[in-house]
């Protein structure tokens, strides 16, 4: 941890010098994952207000079933804020549904006035100019019998709303667990088969049963998922693809997962427990049994050692706690499939994987590297022969 750390700053401090224009893709993306947005739009803002002197990006945001806890996350980045990033950005947020002033009006079962009071207008007024990034937050639900009602806005599917939208978008960012997997709108319930809820790409872990699939509609989608997201893992990643550094399609099979996370922000050969400021009580075996204690939460069911994120090194609220930090089991809410394949949430689970690992092979691989703490935690339990 302490030479992760290191090199970090090391980095941090070699890219103060360098025009990341001229950064190739590979050292851009590194530059993301050592620094935290606020860094990042600070150190390059003359650079970045040069490169986009002439260019103007459009975002159209857009909600399906969810809480808006991501949109609520972005809004609480605490700097730059949500309006500094997009005037750095230059970025030009032509619609947000929880955040637009306009409303849909219908006369007659007729749409009336003009885009700037009507919100059905405006979206077909961007769709037909097309060259925007489309964000989906939230779940899409393709029942009741595949006709999408079980969510209709304006009189209109959301389904239907999604496809509109995707087909002349540039590119697609799906925020949040709802968005990539349907999570909690699709989770495990008496009523899930009757709702169908999907994500943009992915239904749980299934990439043949997104909704975009369902809709016939080829378009790669950038994953970003966390319940909520990151506003770093949002604000950064948009930046990368507003400023050219991820090029859309060739770059992503190199900077994405197999799920479409950004590998620089959900690094597929780290987890959270890498970093956990409790890490050290794990080590030591010092496992609290009821919340409240100062000591590892492993047997609360904590997922730390399953997910796939930079929590622990890049924090939140300002980069000053995470959910351990603060005496939450971490629920990997990052994972495919969240919220059922992290349930139960806080019980502790070392013979169930997420994502198709399991403890036995965290702990061979554990073994080997010396590196999961996960690992040597059950190859104790499995020498006491429990």
């Amino acid at each position: 941890m302490v030479e992760m750390s290191t090199g970090i700053k090391n980095l941090v401090r070699t890219l103060d010098s360098v025009d990341f224009l001229k950064m190739d893709r590979r050292t851009f993306m590194k530059a993301l994952g050592a620094m935290g947005a606020a860094t990042f739009l600070g150190t390059y803002k003359s650079e970045i207000v040069s490169a986009l002197e002439l260019a103007e990006t459009k975002l159209l945001w857009i909600h399906g079933s969810e809480c808006t806890g991501c949109s609520e996350s972005v809004l609480n980045a605490g700097n730059p804020d949500l309006v500094q990033a997009l005037e750095k950005l230059n970025v030009n947020l032509a619609y947000h549904e929880t955040l637009c002033a306009q409303q849909g009006i219908w006369n007659d079962g007729k749409l009336v006035n003009t885009a700037e009071l009507n919100s059905e207008i405006l979206q077909e007024e961007i769709y037909k100019e097309g060259n925007y990034i489309l964000v989906v937050e939230g779940g899409i639900p393709n029942g009741p019998d595949g006709s999408g009602r079980y969510l209709v806005i304006g009189n209109k599917p959301f389904k239907q709303t999604l496809g509109e939208a995707a087909k002349n978008a540039a590119a697609v960012v799906a925020v949040g667990a709802c968005a990539c997997w349907g999570g909690i709108t699709n989770a495990e319930s008496d009523v899930a088969k009757d709702t169908d809820y999907r994500g943009v790409a992915f239904s749980k872990t299934e990439a043949s049963k997104g909704m975009l699939k369902e809709l016939g509609i080829d378009k790669p989608v950038i994953n970003i998922p966390g319940c909520p997201a990151h506003p770093d893992w949002v604000l950064l990643t948009l930046g990368a693809v507003i400023l050219g550094k991820i090029k859309i399609p060739d770059d992503l099979s190199a900077v994405l997962d197999e799920y479409n996370r950004p590998k620089v922000f959900f690094p597929p050969d780290h987890v959270v427990h890498d970093n956990c400021p409790r890490r050290g009580y794990y080590d030591r075996g010092e496992l609290d049994e009821e919340i409240g204690g100062p000591g590892c939460l492993w047997k609360l069911g904590c997922k730390a050692p399953y997910a796939h994120a930079d929590c622990g090194i890049r924090r939140w609220n300002g980069s000053v706690s995470m959910c351990t930090q603060a005496g939450g089991p971490c629920i990997a809410c990052v994972e495919p499939g969240f919220p059922d394949s992290s349930r139960p949430l806080y019980v502790e689970r070392e013979d169930v994987g997420v994502a198709g690992t399991n403890i036995d092979t965290v702990a061979k691989v554990a073994v080997g590297a010396a590196a999961v703490a996960a690992g040597v935690h059950a190859v104790r339990r499995m020498g006491k022969g429990e």
